[in-house]
């Protein structure tokens, strides 16, 4: 019975998520105002974070807190603060092409729920130990810093060098 009440509050909270996450993603495409847009994007990273935790990867959660919201949102932030651009369009932003656009986007929501459907239908997928203790922490960061250290540190050189280049560009005047 507390299975089932689980599997209950875990399916209303991803709901919640899910609904929290479109209506903000619908935000940050319609925004006029850019950092409002940049701020409705924090909300969208902070539900897909959220349900990482409905997931048990506690640490792919953690991972997009600290880099996308905490790293790529700020780096937004100040790249609009930098380049002084202006915090609304002088002119609407709006063509012709609502309708056609509103087809296809129909169209795609159509052939991936039916994707989804053949693919899983009513299949229930369950969590058991073995992949929650898989995708811990501990687990993720012993691989990562000694299978997969050449490969993590290619990167952090590689994002050191594109900070480098964005003040390099910022401060050119």
């Amino acid at each position: 019975m507390i299975l089932a009440e689980t599997n209950v509050a875990v399916n209303v909270a991803f709901w919640i998520l899910a609904i929290t996450i479109a209506l903000s993603a619908i935000g940050v495409v319609r925004s006029q105002n850019v950092v409002h847009a940049a701020l409705f994007l924090v909300v969208v990273l902070a539900g897909v974070a959220a349900i990482y935790i409905l997931v048990a990867a506690e640490f792919v959660a953690w991972v997009q807190v600290l880099i996308y919201i905490g790293a790529i949102v700020i780096l937004f932030l100040f790249g609009i603060m930098l380049t002084r651009a202006p915090m609304r369009a002088k002119g609407s932003l709006d063509n012709s092409q609502r309708l056609a656009s509103g087809v296809v986007a129909l169209f795609l929501f159509g052939v991936i729920t039916a994707l989804m459907i053949d693919a899983y239908g009513s299949k229930q997928i369950q969590l058991d130990d073995k992949l929650v203790k898989l995708g811990n922490a501990h687990n993720v960061a012993s691989s990562m810093f000694t299978d997969y250290l050449v490969p993590f540190e290619v990167v952090s050189m590689l994002l050191l060098a594109a900070l480098v280049g964005a003040v390099v560009i910022a401060r050119r005047d």
